[in-house]
């Protein structure tokens, strides 16, 4: 076994998750990168975290399946239409029809249980609480309140084995200076995947909320989006 620090690091294939690999691997962690495939709409998402796993030299790469549409309730996963062209004021108004009922809690339960098996203490997750769509588990008091459960969840953690702890590093950044950091660490972000509603095959359609924050923060960055060259 390596004696590397080692973290689990959900990873949806996107330009944060992907920024979060990168700040991981850059302070010296072994990567055990999680993917969920849960019937999203965008599920061309998987194949862009498969690429970046690989990239990153990932130690492993689990893809969950976890079919959220038999539940859905979003956009991502049952027949509602994606919001397209909103202006920024309208993502911000309301917690928007792409919001997926608990998905972060699903993905982190799933990450908890991964880390406690490999007896890994750290999980890195890309939530974001400045350049984001409104979703309520993306915020710092979710994040501690997870992470305080987690660790009266799990027999390593009651017998104080481990600690976890829920590294949020991009939290309080905003787009551009998300987009900045991952540039200044080498990222490609032409690797990434970021659209709710991508064309059949797999070309964002550049009108839905991620796909204009996306746009905001390379304009705002000042650097051209590989993906929209």
């Amino acid at each position: 076994m390596s004696d590397k620090k080692k973290a689990v690091i959900l990873s949806s294939g996107g330009l944060d998750s992907t920024t979060v690999m990168a700040m991981a691997k850059s302070e010296g962690y072994e990567i055990y990168s999680l993917t969920f495939d849960y019937g999203q709409r965008h599920r061309v998402e998987i194949k862009a975290a498969k690429k970046v796993a690989q990239i990153f030299g990932a130690r492993q790469q689990l893809v969950i399946h976890s079919d959220l549409t038999s539940i859905g309730g979003s956009a991502l996963t049952d027949d509602i239409d994606v919001p397209k062209g909103r202006p920024l004021e309208a993502m911000e108004a309301a917690i928007p029809k792409t919001y997926v009922p608990a998905r972060n809690t699903v993905f982190l339960a799933y990450a908890i249980a991964w880390a406690e098996v490999l007896e890994i203490a750290e999980i890195f997750i890309g939530v974001n609480a400045v350049d984001y769509s409104g979703y309520p588990d993306c915020r710092p008091e979710y994040i501690e309140a997870f992470e305080k459960m987690a660790n009266l969840a799990t027999k390593t953690g009651v017998e104080g084995r481990t600690k976890i702890k829920i590294q949020t590093p991009l939290i309080n950044m905003s787009k551009a200076e998300i987009i900045q950091r991952g540039i200044d660490l080498g990222v490609d972000f032409g690797l990434t995947h970021s659209c709710y509603d991508p064309l059949p095959n797999g070309t964002p359609c550049g009108q839905c909320d991620s796909c204009l924050l996306r746009k905001k923060g390379f304009h705002e960055a000042g650097f051209p989006d590989p993906i929209f060259l």
